[in-house]
Order: C-alpha cells, then structure tokens, then sequence
C-alpha cells in the first residue's frame, strides 16, 4: 500500500467538518490524533504494533470488563442478527476470538467459519484461546482481502472499521466478497463521549451514523434496520453503531 498524505485520506463524503456541520466536533476532537499525524503505512504499523503487543493480549479480557463480550453473544444468540442460513461466514478482524466463539456456537451445523486479522499475533491468542480447529484463521489486510467475489453469505464486522481513515477502503472490500442479497453484522465506534475514550485507548477514529451510511449506501450497502444490544441501549442511545447490513441482489 502507497503511503499518502494525511490531508489525502479522506474521501468527500468522510471529511471532519466544522462546528458547524458537526454535532459532535467536540467528542472528535478529542479522538486519537495519530492517524492524521503520520503517514497511512506508519500508522498501519503503529496499530500493528499496538495489537500485537501488551494491549492486543488483554483484549479478551478488556471485552469482557466491558461486557462487550457478552452483549455481543446476545446479538447472535437471541437472533437479533440472525445466523439461521449462513453457509460461508467471514469475520472481519477476529482479534483473540471474540466473535469467532459465537458464530462457533450459534451458527448452523455444517455453515463454515473464516477468520481474518491485520495482526498474527493476535490470530495466534485467538487459536489458543478459542481451543477449536474449526475456524480458518488468516492473516490478511482488510483493504486488500485474499478471497474471491462473493465468497461469503454472512460477514460479522466488530469494531474494525475504525483502523481505516475511510470506510470506504474497507466496506469496497466487504461488499466484493459478500455474495448478493449477503448479509453484514456491522459494530462500528460512534462519535460519542464513550467513542472518544475509545480511540484514544486503541489508536483508532470514530463514526457517525449519518456518514457511515451514506458510505455504505453508495457501495450497494443497505442499512437493513439499526441493532441495539439492550433497550437500555436503544433508550439512551448508547452502545456505539451496530447493524444489520445488505448487499444489493
């Protein structure tokens, strides 16, 4: 990948605007820097290094503090993201496993499970951790994934987007490999107080909801309906961006 100027990552659709054309500019401000401070290859390389470090072996354990983990297995438990169906089920950033452990275990008989991440290192905790030689772990760049068009009939993306300057790099990728009519589990850090904290901790930026799904629109990605993991969530508004996601037929 080329490394570009920072003022170049930005797509028209993804620029941080104003005061004035941004609610929350105050909580973005308050974002991780990095990524516009240096290069797109260094910063890859910082991230890289963040994950595979000190930080990346206590991931498992900093989604269960903040019972990310949990609530994640509810989404996929309760059907509110509904694997019924799934054939070829990719999961985008499997990081040490989270996700993988409950597509393991709610996905139907026979459905096939791959796993993918920027870092080895973590992929090799995931195997460790997940104990279970069923999913296809591989390392792999999320711009430039090693898989066919249309490989997969189900994606579950948790809290990876935020590692890219613009969605766009990443949702192109999504959207080559999901199938037509393929669907998407999509968790995404919001441009919240709670977001800010976030990207501060692990070096990543935010969303809002608004501009994440004019991105997804205009790559053939419908928002089929808005996630909550608890109505406490959907009430306040919390929890950061979570949705159901379909490919264009």
């Amino acid at each position: 990948m080329q490394t570009q100027s920072p003022s170049s990552w930005q797509g028209p659709a993804d620029r941080r605007g104003s005061a004035k054309s941004s609610p929350n500019t105050l909580f973005r401000w308050m974002e991780n820097k990095l990524m516009h401070r240096v290069s797109l290859d260094e910063y890859r390389k910082q991230v890289h290094d963040v994950y595979s470090g000190p930080r990346g072996a206590l991931l498992a354990t900093a989604s269960t503090l903040s019972l990310h983990l949990l609530l994640g297995e509810r989404l996929i438990k309760q059907r509110i993201f509904d694997l019924k169906g799934a054939r070829n089920i990719l999961d985008v950033g499997s990081g040490a496993g989270q996700m993988i452990q409950h597509l393991l275990k709610y996905a139907d008989p026979g459905a096939t499970v791959t796993g993918f991440d920027f870092s080895h290192k973590m992929l090799e905790r995931a195997r460790q951790r997940l104990r279970d030689d069923r999913p296809r772990l591989v390392t792999a760049d999320m711009t430039r994934l090693p898989f066919a068009d249309g490989s997969f009939d189900c994606l579950t993306c948790g809290y990876v987007l935020e590692h890219l300057p613009d969605a766009r790099q990443g949702l192109s990728e999504l959207s080559r490999v999901l199938s037509p009519g393929g669907r998407m589990l999509l968790l995404v850090t919001e441009d919240t107080f709670a977001g800010a904290i976030t990207s501060r901790l692990w070096c990543c930026r935010t969303y809002s909801r608004k501009e994440l799904q004019r991105c997804c629109e205009e790559l053939g990605l419908t928002w089929k309906s808005e996630l909550w993991f608890t109505d406490m969530h959907r009430r306040f508004k919390a929890g950061g961006i979570c949705v159901e996601i379909e490919r264009a037929a």
